[in-house]
Formats: C-alpha cells, structure tokens, sequence
C-alpha cells in the first residue's frame, strides 16, 4: 500500500480502455487525488483548455487523436502553466529504446502496461520533482 506524501493532487487520465481507466482512477483516487478521464487526445486537449491539472497520464495509443499528438498540442500551448503539465505515457509497447523516444517527443516519464501501484506513483512524485527542478 503506498502512502501518499504528495497531498492532493488534480490528475487527468486520457486512456480510451476501460479497466485500464478503472484501474489508474482507483489507484489514484485511494491516494485522495482528484481525476478527470478524457477517452481520446481530443477530450485531453479540451480537458487540459479547460482545467489545471498537476500531471496526465497518457495513453499512447487511442482512436481519434493518439497521445503522442495531444502530447504535442499541450506542449505547444501559450499558456506555460498548462504547456508544462508534467505528462506520463503509457504504454503496452515494450520494445528495448522505443520508450525514451516519449521523453524525446515532450514527455515527462513513461509506464509499461501493466504498471504497479508503487510504480505509478514513484513515477508521479519524480515527475513532479524533476517539473519543480525545471522551473
């Protein structure tokens, strides 16, 4: 069981498949975070127009608009704050190298499906301490 040391935080999870949308809200609501689901990278582009949200979890690989592109499209917005949204892809792909090309392509760190709770959220916290970092 992973204790949360973050506090409460607003997380936006773009995944189109439905346990694996069950299985990171559960994660993330039992750490007392708050999430918004998004099916496609459209509904995560306008999730992110609309909203703050302290990371997103990405899914990779979704029908209308792949998280690669929404990636894209949030990281090219002009407002800074939501331009650098700490993104974490994941992903089924797991090909040796072909996950470094995310961080390449704008994102913050990436998961294997399927992950573990601990993973999740140590990949959480880093993101959110490298962001800090950056800033």
């Amino acid at each position: 069981m992973v204790t949360n040391k973050l506090g409460p935080l607003k997380v936006l999870i773009a995944e189109d498949n439905e346990i694996n949308k069950l299985i990171a809200k559960t994660m993330l609501n039992q750490w007392g975070f708050s999430t918004v689901i998004a099916k496609d990278g459209e509904e995560a582009v306008a999730q992110v127009e609309l909203h703050d949200f302290d990371c997103i979890l990405m899914d990779i690989h979704m029908p209308n608009k792949d998280g690669i592109t929404a990636t894209r499209d949030i990281r090219n917005m002009e407002n800074a704050a939501k331009s650098s949204i700490p993104i974490i892809a994941l992903t089924s792909n797991t090909q040796i190298g072909v996950n470094n090309k995310y961080i390449d392509l704008g994102m913050d760190g990436y998961l294997s499906k399927p992950f573990k709770e601990d993973e999740l959220y140590n990949l959480i916290e880093l993101v959110l301490e490298n962001r800090k970092r950056l800033l």
